[in-house]
């Protein structure tokens, strides 16, 4: 077992802190404008919505039964939308940058309103940052199963769990970065999201030594789906059409719908039929 748990958590570290290559393709960038900003947003609400109906809550659906997939999802939705309520907006001091950039033209109401702006995003990034987190916690307990299964199939559950992270961690570190303008934190809030993985793998290692109810894991994946619908509804997709515009807004979610079921497909050929993702 001890074997067992160090081969997992070496590979849900491999699956998680992918959310840093995806934070690495943002920070590389200039920081985008606003229409950018929307229309990545967009494209990542689609990768998102995708992971929630496509895959974890049609394997919910299939596994324990369209009640209590539906139960376990609209739990997810419930409590994270509790979550999102009884945080506090977080305040963002005047980037000096933008005030700069400003100066010339502006007669304070610019400035007031990119400050509205970023800390509108920054609130964005912190609550998909939460709402990720909670999707890799689960996800590092299906490494820890497949790994008792079989090497290779802890290895595909990983590489496939990686694919999924990177564009998160876009989604985590795109908005920080336009907030704040600082590389470091917002590599550092996506990379952190990612070790919500590895943390599942010790809890479930220590908690269920033997074995976790496949309804149960299920079920837990089912509400990390309401959870991700719950957050692209509620904050990321309200930014797309406020930044980039309804029409390409909606472009960009299909976009992302589309690259994320395409991706979805062509792992799911190569896992077992028990562990698709």
């Amino acid at each position: 077992m001890d074997s067992q748990l160090m081969v997992a958590l070496l590979l849900s570290l491999v699956g998680g802190l992918s959310t840093s290559i995806g934070a690495f393709f943002v920070i590389i960038n200039p920081a985008p404008n606003l229409k950018m900003l929307g229309l990545l947003q967009g494209f990542a609400a689609g990768l998102m919505l995708s992971i929630s109906f496509f895959d974890l809550a049609h394997n919910a659906l299939n596994a324990i039964g369209f009640l209590k997939g539906n139960l376990w999802f609209f739990a997810g939705v419930i409590v994270f939308a509790l979550i999102a309520h009884f945080i506090p907006e977080p305040t963002l001091a005047p980037s000096n940058k933008a005030v700069k950039k400003k100066q010339k033209n502006d007669d304070g109401t610019g400035k007031d309103l990119m400050k509205k702006h970023r800390r509108q995003v920054l609130f964005s990034g912190i609550i998909t940052a939460i709402g990720i987190s909670l999707h890799n916690f689960p996800e590092g307990m299906a490494v820890f199963l497949g790994s008792i299964k079989g090497l290779r199939v802890g290895l595909n559950l990983a590489f496939a769990i990686a694919l999924h992270n990177i564009p998160e961690g876009v989604a985590v570190a795109l908005p920080v970065y336009f907030a704040t303008e600082s590389k470091w934190q917002a590599f550092k809030l996506a990379t952190l999201s990612g070790f919500a993985e590895p943390l599942g793998v010790i809890i479930v290692a220590y908690l269920f030594p033997s074995s976790l109810s496949t309804q149960i894991l299920e079920g837990l994946l089912a509400s990390v789906g309401g959870v991700m619908a719950f957050l692209t509804l509620h904050e990321m997709l309200p930014l797309a059409f406020d930044y980039a515009g309804q029409k390409q807004a909606v472009k960009a979610v299909f976009l992302g719908m589309a690259f994320m079921s395409a991706s979805l497909y062509f792992l799911e050929i190569s896992l077992p039929e028990e562990m698709s993702l």
